[in-house]
């Protein structure tokens, strides 16, 4: 999953994200600041939840930047990207559907297949196992 910062006036920024391999002290961190299991947070930034999005973002831009605080970290919604690949997609919409899953969420990932960026690699599940 590509996550692209793009803040106005500033250098655009994009992150690699695979929730299975934040380290632990990064998944508690977002568990803490958003009241969510991290299953439950990883599913909801796909979603677009707001706080979840702006949790991982303070949590990405602090590995570069260790003393930036949540409160510093503030956006335009525009600014701000969250994009499966094509490969993460797939197997995203094949596991939900296997498990009974939110067909609003997979009609919705359907849509974005078109215009996904390929995957670099191999395909992997872009939301916490």
């Amino acid at each position: 999953m590509k996550v692209t910062y793009s803040p106005e006036g500033g250098d655009t920024q994009v992150f690699d994200y695979n929730p299975n391999k934040l380290m632990s002290a990064e998944r508690e961190a977002l568990e803490k600041r958003t009241g969510k299991a991290f299953k439950s947070f990883a599913m909801d930034v796909l979603r677009g939840d707001a706080l979840c999005r702006r949790a991982l973002l303070h949590v990405l831009l602090k590995r570069d930047h260790p003393t930036i605080r949540f409160d510093d970290v503030d956006f335009c919604w525009d600014e701000l990207t969250v994009e499966m690949t094509r490969g993460e997609i797939e197997l995203a919409v094949e596991r939900m559907r296997s498990k009974g899953g939110d067909e609003d969420l997979i009609e919705g990932m359907l849509g974005e297949l078109e215009d996904a960026p390929e995957d670099e690699g191999k395909a992997r599940l872009p939301f916490a196992v």
